[in-house]
Parts: structure tokens; sequence; C-alpha cells
């Protein structure tokens, strides 16, 4: 009977979670999405304000954004990096998924990181919140619609980025 009540709470969250929130027209949902530019680490997951993505896969539902931008909007980005993703990892002899011990000696090295950033100016035409990783742990946030790599795209730097040997302050 539990298992069925979170089951139901769990589908009703799901449905309603790109819904339009707040009294009225204060908010609206948008896609939450991300791109990876630093070479030889992986993104786990991230969450901007609270909301959350595993993966750096296509857009999520969904982030809440104000229907109106104000000065000082923020994004507070949460995100988990794994610093050697193409480690082999040795898999379980009988069943599936990796050796727990194996798996705990990677999983030790996983970092995990904070920042709040702008959230630039939009007008009526916003589409979510894509999030950008770039090396040294610099975040930069855009709302427009245009893909990466277009001409009218606000972020420009390019992907598969190496580490400085040290980064600055």
């Amino acid at each position: 009977m539990m298992l069925k009540r979170m089951l139901f709470i769990l589908t009703i969250v799901m449905v309603s979670g790109c819904s339009r929130a707040g009294n009225g027209d204060d908010y609206t949902a948008g896609d939450l999405r991300a791109k990876n530019h630093v070479a030889g680490q992986s993104i786990n997951w991230f969450s901007v304000n609270g909301y959350g993505a595993s993966g750096l896969g296509g857009g999520v539902c969904c982030v809440m954004l104000p229907m109106k931008w104000t000065p000082g909007l923020k994004a507070h980005i949460k995100w988990e990096v794994d610093p050697n993703p193409t480690e082999d990892i040795p898999m379980k002899k009988e069943g599936f998924g990796y050796e727990e011990d194996a798996y705990a000696r990677h999983a030790a090295n996983y970092q995990k990181h904070s920042t709040v950033v702008d959230i630039p100016e939009y007008g009526e035409k916003r589409c979510g919140i894509t999030v950008h990783f770039l090396p040294c742990n610099q975040v930069k946030v855009t709302t427009v619609c245009e893909g990466y790599g277009t001409p009218d795209y606000p972020i420009k730097e390019p992907m598969n980025m190496k580490e400085p040997a040290q980064c600055p302050r």
C-alpha cells in the first residue's frame, strides 16, 4: 500500500513538474540542459536552483524561471565531476553491475562543486537554462533558444578544453 502511494505521489510530481507554478503567471518551466567543455572528465549530475538532472543528455524537464527577468536573478549550480570517466572498473563475475569495492574506490575520486552565477537578461523568448561547465570549475549559463555553436549563441568557448596547469583564484 505504501509503495502504491509513493508511486502515485511521484507520478503527480513528475506530471506537474513542467507546468506553471507560483500565483498565476509568475513562473514558467523550461528545459534544463548542459554542455561539458572540459576534456577528460564527465559530469555525473547537476542541479540549478534545486532542479536536478543526471548526466548531460538532452533537455530534462524542468527548471522554473520567472516570467519576467529582474536584475540580480541568480542560478545556484551544484554538480559532481568524475575526473576519470574512462577508468576500467571490473564488472561482477555473476550478476550485473560493477564490483562494489572497485566502484567505491573509483567513486571516492568524484568531486562535488557549487557556485552561484547571474542569469543573463531574457525577454519573452526563453528556453529554460543551459549550463556550460568550463575548466577550473567555472560555469556560465544562458536562457537563449538557439543551439550551441550557432552565430547568435552567447557562449563561445570551445568543447574539449584542457584544464590549465594552475587555475586562477
